[in-house]
């Protein structure tokens, strides 16, 4: 390994060298690198949606259920947009590297992610190793709720003016009381999320900790402002006496005994990670 390596590069790839599990958390900083949005502050968000910063509407606006009742079709086209977007992304070469490392791994990987866009899935990593703690846009719920069920939202046909941010035509339905739809994700200010997966994705989370001895959690691009994925990784490697590498380019830090922060984007990271394992 290069001696002009920054020592916190040389300890994770170490780190990974000798672990038999991997767990990946990730945050909104992990998409940034496919060249999905970053709605860090209103200027973001409003860049990405010129007709709703006219409005005067930021994130947690649209991020709410109350915006399906205050306009339908511009809380759709809001997602409706993104679920395209979602969908025409492909997943930046370090899921590629990711899926590698969890590979060699003797009991493999799991993912813990807040990301809503189904790009650990599109990467390839299977769904039953993806915890996707704040839900996700690839499924619809009702609106009421009317019944504990989600479907897939593969039929949906997103048709969008970029615009005005309006969905055009029909509204999605839920198909058993014919209510309004929406994304199957956890909102602010949400009491109406159905969250179906939670019970069997703890239990397959609890099967792959209690197989590994050498965990390593590698956490990318998540952010003190929604500290979910931060606060689990913490918790995990703190419990499972594991590895962690706190990947973020503005906020690496951690004061976990045995963590190491690196001040990068996760592409950017885990590329020269990898160019020290091959070595």
């Amino acid at each position: 390994m290069a001696s002009l390596v920054s020592p916190n590069l040389l300890a994770a790839a170490q780190a990974l060298q000798a672990a038999d599990g991997l767990l990946i958390t990730a945050g909104a900083g992990m998409g940034v690198d496919s060249g999905l949005p970053d709605y860090r502050g209103n200027s973001g968000f409003w860049k990405a949606y010129p007709a709703l910063g006219e409005s005067g509407l930021n994130f947690q606006d649209m991020a709410h259920p109350k915006a399906f009742e205050r306009d339908a079709r511009q809380a759709w086209g809001f997602y409706g947009h993104r679920l395209k977007l979602y969908r025409d992304t492909q997943a930046h070469a370090g899921f590629d590297i990711l899926k590698r490392w969890s590979a060699l791994m003797p009991h493999g990987s799991f993912v813990f992610t807040s990301n809503v866009d189904g790009q650990f899935q599109r990467a390839g990593f299977a769904e039953k190793k993806v915890y996707e703690c704040h839900g996700t846009i690839h499924r619809l719920q009702c609106t009421t709720p009317c019944e504990t069920k989600t479907w897939s939202s593969e039929s949906l046909t997103p048709s969008v003016d970029t615009g005005t941010c309006q969905w055009l035509g029909d509204l999605p339905t839920c198909p058993q009381c014919q209510a309004l739809a929406r994304p199957n994700i956890l909102m602010f200010g949400d009491w109406s999320w159905v969250d179906t997966e939670r019970e069997r994705k703890d239990q397959a989370l609890e099967t792959f900790l209690a197989k590994t001895k050498q965990l390593v959690v590698i956490e990318l691009g998540a952010g003190t402002e929604v500290a979910t994925v931060r606060s689990f990784s913490e918790r995990i490697a703190k419990h499972c006496h594991a590895t962690l590498i706190r990947i973020n380019p503005r906020e690496s830090h951690c004061d976990l005994s045995g963590s190491m922060g690196l001040s990068m984007a996760a592409l950017t990271a885990l590329q020269a990670i990898d160019a020290l394992l091959q070595d």
